[in-house]
């Protein structure tokens, strides 16, 4: 089987070894996004929403680029340096999805890069 490189310039470009996603057949593996805004390659902001939100629009413009949407994404790993933010996670993500919502895991974890305190990665199905 195949696999492609999934690339748009409206989420953040790879910053080290790695691609935003990788499509092999109709699976999408999408890299881990922090809350970079696409243009700057800055940090959004030092507010865990703004960070949050961002996370899900880049998440969103990967999926988008790879021909599908959040609601295809099956398997999502949200890692969190603070697992008080975990209702305001739900809160947000219920924006990006619809039900049925994928299996999720939320990990807490010391750091994150560039001092993010959030990042998501995860698998989408597409149609066929």
């Amino acid at each position: 089987m195949s696999k492609s490189v999934i690339h748009t310039d409206r989420a953040p470009k790879a910053i080290g070894t790695y691609s935003q996603a990788v499509k092999s057949g109709t699976t999408v593996y999408l890299s881990g996004q922090i809350p970079l805004v696409p243009e700057t390659m800055e940090m959004v902001s030092e507010d865990f929403e703004a960070q949050a939100r961002q996370v899900f629009e880049n998440v969103k413009a990967v999926c988008e680029a790879a021909g599908g949407s959040t609601n295809d994404l099956t398997k999502v790993n949200i890692f969190l340096t603070d697992l008080s933010n975990f209702a305001k996670v739900n809160e947000i993500m219920s924006q990006y999805f619809k039900q049925p919502y994928p299996a999720r895991a939320a990990i807490g974890v010391k750091e994150l890069p560039k001092g993010s305190q959030i990042e998501i990665d995860g698998v989408m199905e597409l149609p066929e």
